[in-house]
C-alpha cells in the first residue's frame, strides 16, 4: 500500500490536536479502545478483519507539503503546522488477532501514544476496521451455509465506490475462495476468477458462435453464461455442444453460470442435461443476489450448484451498511478517563486492560470473555458490564490473553500473514465456538464480563465525578 495523507482524517481530530498542543498536552500519553457496541446481522459473533491494513497504513502516515498548505489555508497556525510536518505515529496498539472472533463491548484493540498522534489516527482506524470486519462477519455466514462450494466475490460493480477494494479483502478474511476484481487480486495474492456478461453473448448474431470464440480466447478455465435468451432450451444445449468441441480438442469446460430465474429449478434441469450428455465433470455456477439466506435455501432443496458469485449484499453488508465502532479515551495524562452517559450501554471502561477467553480443557471456547485490568493474569469472577447484579465464576476454566501488542514506536511487530492464513485461522477460531452462537435465528448472547478490580474502578470514578455535580 503507498504512502497515505494523514489528511484522511476528520477536521475535529485536527482541531482538538491544535489545542493539545497549544496547551502542552503533546505528551501527555492516552490510551484508546476500538471496540463495538451491536452485532450486525442480529447474529451471534463478528469477525476481526483489517488489522494488517491498518497498521500499515499507520505507519506509512505522514503530512505532505501540499497536505500543510492546505491545512494553513483552512487557519491552521504554523507552529503546529510545523510539527504536523514532522508527524510520524510512535506509539504502541494491542490488538486482538485479525481473523478472530469478537463480540460486543469488550476491546478488540488500544492504542497507547501520545494524544495528538492517538486522535489523529481514528478516522482511518475506524474506517479500516468497521468495514472490513463488517464484510468479513458477512462472508463468514455465508460460508457457514455454503459447505464445500466455492464462494466468489462478484461485488466490486456494486460497492460503494473504491470500498470494493477493502471488501474483497474483508471477505477472503471470512472464508471466500476468490474474486472477479482483478486489482485487490493482485495486490492481495487472490485466486482471481471471472465468466461473460450478457452483452458479450448480445453482441453475436448466435449464441453458439459467442460460446466458441470465448472458448478459444479461455480454453483453461472457460465458464459460460447460459441464461441470455432461454436457460434449457438455448443456453444449456449450446453449452453441450461447445463442451464437446472442446473435449475433441482435449480441453474441457469448466462451468456453466446461472444468473437468472428460479435458480434451484434451473440448477436441477442442468444438471439432467449435462449428466446425459457424459459431462458430469461440468460444474454450475450461480450468481444474482445472493446472501447467506438465499444460499441456505438453496442447498436446502438440494439445488446441485458447486459455485456462488456473491455481490451486492456481500460488499455492501446488507442489511446493515455499518458496524458501529467506537474509538474511546479510557486513560491520559497520567489518570483513569470514563465517559458517562443516561444511557448505562454507552458508560465506557476506564485503564488499559486486557481481554481473556474463557476455554474448556478441550480448547473450545464456553461462550464468554472476561475484560481485566492490564496487570492481571486471570479473572477469578466477572461481572456484567450493564447488570451490576449478574456475576461469573471463572476458575473452573483456562483464560487466554487476547490482546497482544502488534506495534511499537510506530513499528509493526507481527510478521505479516497471507488472506489464506488469516482465513484458516478464522475458521479454526470459529470451530471452536459452541453452535448455537453460530445459528441465523436467535443465537445464543455470548457473555462479556468485567473483573472485580475493573468493576471497582469504573464505579469510582462514576461516584467520583457524580460528586463533582452535586
Amino acid at each position: 500500500m503507498n504512502n497515505f495523507s494523514a489528511t484522511y482524517t476528520d477536521q475535529y481530530q485536527l482541531a482538538m490536536a491544535q489545542v493539545y498542543f497549544n496547551n502542552g498536552h503533546k505528551d501527555h500519553i492516552a490510551i484508546f479502545d476500538y471496540y463495538f457496541r451491536k452485532l450486525p446481522f442480529n447474529g451471534g459473533y463478528a469477525v476481526f478483519s483489517g488489522l494488517e491494513d491498518l497498521l500499515e497504513v499507520i505507519s506509512k502516515l505522514r503530512f505532505y507539503d501540499d497536505d500543510i498548505e492546505f491545512l494553513r489555508s483552512q487557519g491552521f497556525k504554523d507552529d503546529f503546522l510545523k510539527y504536523l510536518k514532522e508527524f510520524k505515529f510512535s506509539g504502541k496498539i494491542y490488538s486482538a488477532s485479525e481473523g478472530d472472533i469478537v463480540f460486543p463491548t469488550r476491546p478488540i484493540l488500544q492504542v497507547e501514544a501520545n494524544i495528538i498522534e492517538a486522535q489523529i489516527i481514528e478516522t482511518i482506524l475506524l474506517n479500516l476496521l468497521n468495514f472490513q470486519t463488517l464484510i468479513a462477519t458477512k462472508a463468514s455466514r455465508i460460508r457457514l451455509v455454503a459447505g464445500d462450494a466455492k464462494l466468489l466475490d462478484f461485488g466490486l460493480r456494486r460497492a460503494q465506490a473504491t470500498g470494493g477494494y477493502f471488501a474483497t479483502r474483508a471477505a477472503m478474511v471470512g472464508g471466500f475462495d476468490g474474486t472477479s476484481n482483478v486489482l485487490a487480486a493482485k495486490n492481495f495474492d487472490i485466486p482471481v476468477s471471472g465468466t461473460m456478461a450478457h452483452s458479450f453473448i448480445q453482441s453475436y448474431d448466435d449464441e453458439l458462435e459467442a460460446f466458441r470464440d470465448f472458448a478459444k480466447g479461455r480454453p483453461e478455465d472457460c465458464v459460460l453464461l447460459v441464461d441470455t435468451y432461454n436457460t434449457l432450451k438455448s443456453g444449456i444445449p449450446n453449452a453441450i455442444k461447445l463442451a464437446k468441441e472442446m473435449e475433441s480438442r482435449g480441453e474441457q469446460l469448466m462451468a456453466v453460470r446461472l444468473d437468472s430465474g428460479d435458480l434451484s429449478y434451473f440448477a436441477k434441469e442442468s444438471r439432467k442435461l449435462l449428466d446425459a450428455a457424459g459431462l458430469n465433470y461440468v460444474k454450475i455456477a450461480a450468481s444474482n443476489q445472493l446472501d447467506e439466506y438465499v444460499i441456505k435455501s438453496l442447498l436446502e432443496q438440494q439445488a446441485p450448484i458447486d459455485i456462488f458469485g456473491v455481490g451486492t449484499n456481500l460488499v455492501t453488508g446488507d442489511p446493515d451498511g455499518a458496524l458501529d465502532g467506537v474509538y474511546k479515551l479510557a486513560y491520559s495524562n497520567g489518570k483513569p478517563r470514563i465517559k458517562i452517559s443516561e444511557s448505562i450501554f454507552k458508560v465506557t471502561l476506564p485503564h488499559k486492560k486486557q481481554v481473556f477467553r474463557m476455554k474448556d480443557d478441550n480448547g473450545k471456547c464456553i461462550g464468554a470473555d472476561a475484560i481485566g485490568l492490564y496487570h492481571e493474569n486471570s479473572v477469578e469472577e466477572m461481572y456484567h458490564p450493564f447488570e451490576p447484579y449478574k456475576s461469573m465464576y471463572l476458575n473452573k476454566f483456562h483464560q487466554e490473553a487476547l490482546l497482544h501488542k502488534v506495534m511499537e514506536n510506530g513499528e509493526i511487530l507481527m510478521n505479516k500473514r497471507s488472506l489464506k492464513e488469516i482465513s484458516e485461522y478464522s475458521l479454526t477460531r470459529l470451530s471452536e465456538l459452541p453452535i448455537e452462537y453460530k445459528r441465523f435465528n436467535n443465537p445464543h448472547i455470548y457473555k462479556i464480563g468485567m473483573s472485580e478490580l475493573l468493576r471497582e474502578e469504573r464505579e469510582k470514578l462514576i461516584k467520583s465525578y457524580k460528586q463533582k455535580l452535586r
